[in-house]
């Protein structure tokens, strides 16, 4: 049950994807304050608080202050109140349970148990907004709820879900051979290679450097025969430079962002001095949109959307108020305070939030401050590209994720979690973040494997591997002077091990996204929702359900040795080493696991299935005609596998849908081009 209340003036993000009657009275639980501005508050107990998208911190949202403002940093520490999503979604759990989803693009405070230990408090400065309340006879109906009422998940191609490797410095087509090179002579899976700011011409979008990249559209076709796709990178920053057509065409049709004053605005970022385009002007977001042929002709198909929240480094009326403050220091002596004013003079130009109140945005029409709208820029960029893509190539998935979001640009591409560092706390964050995004639409999502900052090491790069292998987006991205592709460190078997495990899981982890896509569910949950009577499940946060019938046990600990695991119930654990598998029944309860660096562990529920087939270099090669199924059952089991092209987009079709079923240790399915072999465990 969805219901819908509106406040003030509420600007239309496009987020919801159903039109609901508009209710008379309040919210059933909670308090409302409009005196000034809006305030929402509620008496908690010992409710858990989840949702908030991409957020620091754990699953359970209590005990911190969060701020919805899309925001470009990197140290994602646990000091940070925002990151670069804006997800209005949370979830309380206790006596009442309930969902609210506070639907505005205006910045959010969500005070959850910070000031007042048992008081949640959200509060915004305008009293725009339109506040969906939704309750459900559990946590996954209110989910599934929720994501109905915003529109199906993005769905990649059946590529997407193989190893991607990424790294800011491969800078010309030797650099980016090579890679392909080393992986294969170490014979390591892998499905992409990605493009960061180095191939372009000056940083320009949609340019190609042609000095690194003589021909680039050979690589890409050469790179595709090999099973490779080539993945750009988008900025949201257009460089101003006379005879750059995308800055000529933008500034003819009025097309970018304008001051006050009605001219274009202007910000540096990687290519100096840039106007941003006015994604909030369909007829802006069609004319960007369009721009992405330019590398979809030379047989691009995929791509990621970067610095959209949109980053700034300096615009040019903060970089002359810095230069004026420095003349007037040149006459003072600088006393301490005047001191530390001046150091942080040109720290204070990137993302000063003075500079999302100079620009705006025509909407229909309506000039609009940026600041009004900012957690709706990355989104709207995305959305552009989503929405070209169903023109310009209708009958293909594209590859699309982004780093800024807010809810709604979940039906237009994935993202990943922005410039994390390498280090072993971000790779707990990516663990707890998994859920949260899942809650909010976000299904196609992942970290930067191994971490995008700082220098890496073996072992984290091998136990972030094995947590990544169960993530839809799984890349390894970085920028650290020590590189962190696999074949970097020594003994590579280790890591062509892991990443083969990946590929073998593919048939589970493709059929799972797909049937959460589908059917509006989620991918990755906390134990929370499937124990919910289970008083110590509801507090683990550092394991998760995948799909069905599997649950995900990372290690995340330096030097740790193995980890405890909660189970609860008994389950069936899967070890492998050296890519043998090994199974065991162990009984609901804790238990320690050993787990070295050259191995993974997850467990299956009893009654369940895992679908698995032999590795392979590429996903276009691995045989998915003839998989093992693998589950710790009875005499009997059922399982339904989606099973489809991987590129088109009949994505309900009901022959996508294979019924498997197991009964007395024989196979039956609808399928008759599948070969299933059996590897099951039964009680003893």
């Amino acid at each position: 049950m969805i219901k819908r209340f509106i406040y003030g003036n509420p600007f239309n993000t496009e987020a919801v994807i159903k039109e609901l009657p508009i209710e008379n009275d309040t919210p059933k639980y909670g308090k409302l304050d409009l005196s000034e501005g809006f305030t929402y508050t509620y008496d908690m107990r010992d409710d858990i608080v989840f949702g908030l998208g991409e957020n620091i911190r754990g699953i359970n949202k209590r005990g911190y202050r969060y701020v919805s403002n899309c925001t470009d940093d990197a140290v994602h520490t646990e000091d940070k109140v925002s990151l670069y999503g804006a997800h209005n979604f949370i979830i309380i759990l206790g006596e009442k349970t309930f969902g609210l989803f506070f639907d505005t693009p205006q910045k959010i405070a969500f005070d959850i148990g910070y000031t007042r230990q048992n008081e949640l408090k959200v509060t915004m400065p305008e009293k725009d907004v339109n506040l969906y309340y939704i309750e459900g006879n559990s946590l996954n109906d209110i989910v599934k709820e929720f994501r109905q009422l915003i529109g199906r998940s993005y769905i990649p191609p059946y590529w997407a879900f193989g190893y991607q490797q990424s790294r800011w410095g491969y800078r010309n087509e030797e650099d980016v051979r090579k890679v392909l090179d080393e992986y294969r002579k170490n014979e390591i899976p892998l499905d992409a290679i990605y493009l960061d700011i180095d191939y372009m011409k000056d940083y320009k979008d949609f340019t190609v450097d042609t000095d690194k990249f003589p021909d680039f559209q050979k690589l890409v076709s050469d790179m595709k025969k090999e099973g490779i796709r080539l993945v750009p990178i988008i900025d949201a920053g257009v460089k101003i430079e006379d005879g750059y057509n995308v800055y000529e065409e933008g500034v003819a049709k009025n097309y970018f962002c304008k001051r006050e004053d009605g001219t274009d605005f202007v910000a540096g970022v990687w290519p100096g001095r840039t106007h941003f385009p006015d994604f909030l002007n369909e007829d802006a977001r069609e004319w960007f949109g369009e721009q992405y042929k330019f590398l979809l002709d030379k047989g691009i198909e995929g791509f990621w959307n970067d610095m959209n929240e949109p980053a700034i480094f300096y615009s040019d009326e903060g970089l002359s108020e810095a230069f004026s403050k420095i003349e007037e220091y040149k006459e003072d002596k600088l006393d301490v305070n005047s001191y530390f004013e001046f150091q942080n003079l040109v720290k204070g130009l990137l993302n000063n939030p003075d500079d999302y109140k100079r620009f705006y945005h025509n909407v229909d029409g309506e000039m609009i401050c940026h600041d009004k709208l900012h957690n709706l820029y990355g989104y709207n960029m995305t959305r552009a590209a989503g929405e070209a893509f169903e023109r310009l190539v209708p009958e293909k998935r594209i590859l699309m994720f982004s780093r800024s979001s807010y809810i709604g640009m979940h039906r237009y591409g994935g993202i990943w979690t922005g410039d994390n560092n390498s280090w072993w706390s971000h790779l707990l964050l990516n663990i707890k973040m998994m859920p949260s995004l899942n809650m909010c639409g976000f299904l196609y999502s992942g970290a930067d494997i191994g971490g995008f900052g700082c220098n890496t090491t073996r072992d984290l790069v091998l136990r972030w591997l094995a947590f990544g292998i169960f993530t839809p987006l799984m890349r390894n991205h970085s920028c650290s002077i020590r590189p962190q592709e696999c074949y970097q460190f020594e003994q590579t078997v280790d890591f062509k091990n892991i990443i083969d495990l990946r590929y073998r899981l593919i048939p589970y982890i493709y059929s799972e996204y797909m049937k959460a896509v589908l059917n509006d569910e989620m991918y990755f949950r906390p134990l929370a929702f499937d124990y919910p009577s289970d008083s110590f499940a509801i507090h683990v946060e550092d394991q998760l359900m995948l799909g069905e019938g599997m649950m995900v046990t990372p290690v995340y600990e330096q030097n740790a040795i193995g980890r405890y695991v909660y189970l609860p119930e008994d389950m069936l654990k899967v070890k492998v080493t050296g890519g043998k598998l090994t199974e065991e029944i162990l009984q609901k309860g804790h238990h320690y696991i050993d787990i070295s660096l050259d191995e993974v562990v997850f467990f299956i529920k009893k009654n369940h299935l895992i679908p698995i087939c032999e590795p392979a270099l590429n996903t276009e090669k691995l045989d998915t005609n003839n998989l093992t199924l693998i589950g710790y059952v009875d005499d009997s089991v059922s399982y339904k596998l989606y099973h489809d092209d991987g590129m088109s987009k009949d994505y309900d079709r009901k022959d996508n849908m294979i019924n498997i079923q197991v009964e007395n240790d024989t196979v039956i399915s609808d399928c008759d081009n599948i070969n299933f072999n059996l590897k099951i465990k039964k009680e003893i």
